[in-house]
């Protein structure tokens, strides 16, 4: 795999990855660290993108073709260029969570992430169009990315969930001022 950083691990260039879903014209939500990163968030980088597609055969389908134009593996420690897997609509409906890896780095599909058992449909609603490099991406809204860390409670998600209350917080508090 090209594009490794000084520890080995594949560098994220998360436009080129959504940039190669757009183009299959999958739909989906960016969610996680790099939704936050993306709105400005002052959290710590991430090395991955995480996102919820949405779950129609036509979609997975379309996913399924961008994976396979992306050279996406199955992402492992033993293995650090990843396992192949074959996939297709179905397949990749058979799991909740993907963990894959390609040459533009570490990306997750999480069908229903903790706090969003309607997935796509249901973080879709609030989600922002937003650029990440020159691409465009839905990224799910702040509140969202919070209430699934929330949710999830693991421990990196706790440590960043002070600064996203703040962040929001403010955000709210700059939204106040513009409109009164």
């Amino acid at each position: 795999m090209s594009g490794r950083d000084s520890v080995g691990e594949p560098s994220l260039n998360p436009a080129a990855i959504v940039a190669t879903l757009n183009r299959h014209h999958v739909r989906y939500v960016v969610i996680g660290a790099f939704a936050a990163i993306a709105q400005r968030a002052p959290i710590p980088a991430t090395r991955d993108i995480d996102l919820t597609p949405e779950a129609s055969q036509g979609n997975l389908a379309r996913l399924s073709r961008a994976l396979t134009d992306l050279g996406a593996r199955i992402r492992t420690e033993a293995v650090p260029e990843g396992l192949p897997f074959r996939h297709d609509a179905t397949s990749l409906a058979a799991a909740e969570v993907w963990n894959l890896v390609c040459a533009d780095g570490e990306f997750d599909i999480s069908f229903h992430p903790s706090g969003f058992a309607g997935g796509y449909a249901e973080l879709t609603v609030n989600a922002h169009r937003l650029l990440v490099g020159e691409v465009e991406v839905a990224v799910a809204d702040l509140a969202d990315v919070i209430r699934s860390k929330e949710s999830a409670g693991r421990p990196k998600d706790l440590r960043v969930l002070p600064l996203l209350y703040r962040h929001l917080s403010g955000r709210r508090a700059e939204r106040e001022a513009e409109q009164g």
